[in-house]
C-alpha cells in the first residue's frame, strides 16, 4: 500500500488500473470517497476483501469511481493480525469532515482503539461524517457511542466476548447490515458482499454483477443471510432433533440445560439423545456441551478483561478449579496463563 497522497487534498491516489475487460460507466461526475481507519491488529483478509471491489470497479470502468483514503490514528504504518506491516495515506487529523470512514479492526476489536481515536470517530460524527465497521469494527463504534438504536453486525467469533461488554447492543446475526449511513459486515468474504451492494446501489445491477464475477463471488447479489453454516451442515446430519438438541445447548450457557430439559423439549429421552450423538457426533452429549461452553469461556479470556471467576459463571462452571481442569485438557493451557498471552 503507497502512502503518497494528493498534497492538496490529504486524500489518497485515484486508482485506475489497466484491464482486459471494460464495462463503460456514463454519467460519472467525480470519484466517491471512503476511508479506511486500521486499527491495531486488524485483519487483513476483510480489509482487503473490502477494498478491492472498489479497486475492481474503477479497473472495469476505467474511470476512478471510488477514491480511498487509508488512515491510521498518527499517520504511521499499523501490524495486522497476521504479522503484516500496511503503510496508511494519513492520520486522523486529516479526515475530510465529510468522509465516510469504515473502522477495520481484528480480535482486539474491544480495546483496539484509543481514547484519542474514538474522541475523534465521535467529532467526525458529531459535524456530520458517516461511520462503518468491518471485521469487529462495530467494537470501536460501540465504545464510541455510535451504535445506540442502530442494527449492526460483526464477526460472529467476537460477538459473545461484545454482548458481556455491550449486553444492551445486540449483533444482527447477518453476514452485513446496511442501516441507513450506517455500513457494517462481518469480514472476510462479507466485506466483498457489502461492496457489491454498495457498488450496486450506485452503479446499477448488471454492472455490480461483473465487479462480483471479477472477485469469483459468483455473480449472486442476494445477501446470504447467516455468518455460520447451519448446525445441520456443521454437524453433518439432516436430524432434526439432534440440531435441536445443539441448538438448545448453544443457547443456555450460563446456566445449562439437564437431559431432563433437553429430553422435553425435544421429545427424545434419555437414551436416544446419547445415541444420537454417539452415532453423528462420535462424542456424549456431556462432552459435546461442556466443549461448547469451554469454547465460549475462550472466546471471553480473549476477547474481554473478566476474571476467571466471572467467566466459569457465565460459561456454566460452578468453580473456576472446575474450569481450569477441563480447560487444559481442551486446550493444553489454563485460562489464567492464556490470559496473560494477551
Amino acid at each position: 500500500m503507497t502512502s503518497r497522497i494528493d498534497m492538496n487534498t490529504g486524500l489518497g491516489p485515484e486508482v485506475v488500473p489497466e484491464g482486459a475487460f471494460f464495462f463503460p460507466i456514463d454519467g460519472f461526475d467525480a470519484p466517491l470517497d471512503l476511508g479506511f481507519l486500521l486499527l491495531p491488529r486488524f485483519t487483513l483478509l476483510a480489509f482487503s476483501a473490502a477494498l478491492d471491489p472498489l479497486r475492481i470497479a474503477n479497473q472495469l470502468a476505467q474511470k476512478p469511481l471510488y477514491r480511498w483514503t487509508v488512515y491510521s490514528e498518527t499517520g504511521g504504518p499499523v501490524s495486522s493480525s497476521s504479522g503484516m506491516s500496511m503503510s496508511v495515506h494519513n492520520n486522523l487529523d486529516a479526515l475530510p469532515k465529510d468522509m465516510r470512514l469504515l473502522v477495520c479492526s481484528g480480535n482486539q476489536g474491544l480495546t483496539a482503539a484509543s481514547d484519542a481515536t474514538l474522541a475523534r470517530i465521535r467529532k467526525h460524527v458529531r459535524f456530520g461524517g458517516k461511520v462503518g465497521g468491518i471485521c469487529t469494527g462495530a467494537a470501536t463504534l460501540a465504545r464510541a457511542g455510535l451504535l445506540d438504536s442502530r442494527t449492526f453486525t460483526m464477526h460472529w467469533e467476537n460477538q459473545p466476548g461484545f454482548l458481556e461488554k455491550f449486553p444492551e447492543l445486540v449483533p444482527s446475526p447477518k453476514r452485513f447490515e446496511i442501516d441507513g449511513d450506517l455500513w457494517t459486515c462481518g469480514g472476510g468474504a462479507a466485506a466483498t458482499e457489502m461492496m457489491l451492494s454498495i457498488i450496486q446501489r450506485d452503479f446499477g445491477r448488471d454492472f455490480a454483477i461483473v465487479v462480483s464475477d471479477m472477485c469469483l463471488n459468483g455473480g449472486d447479489l442476494e445477501p446470504r443471510t447467516a455468518q455460520r453454516s447451519s448446525l445441520s451442515r456443521a454437524l453433518n446430519t439432516r436430524n432434526a432433533k439432534l440440531v435441536q438438541v445443539v441448538q438448545a445447548m448453544y443457547h443456555n450457557i450460563e446456566e445449562p440445560l439437564g437431559f431432563d430439559e433437553l429430553s422435553e423439549m425435544t421429545g427424545l429421552s434419555r437414551r436416544q439423545i446419547e445415541r444420537h450423538f454417539k452415532q453423528f457426533l462420535g462424542e456424549s452429549p456431556t462432552v459435546v456441551y461442556r466443549n461448547i461452553r469451554l469454547d465460549r469461556a475462550r472466546a471471553l479470556i480473549v476477547e474481554t478483561d473478566m476474571t476467571v471467576s466471572e467467566i466459569a459463571a457465565a460459561c456454566g462452571f460452578n468453580s473456576t478449579s472446575i474450569l481450569s481442569i477441563h480447560y487444559r485438557e481442551r486446550f493444553g493451557t489454563s485460562p489464567s496463563a492464556q490470559q496473560h498471552k494477551k
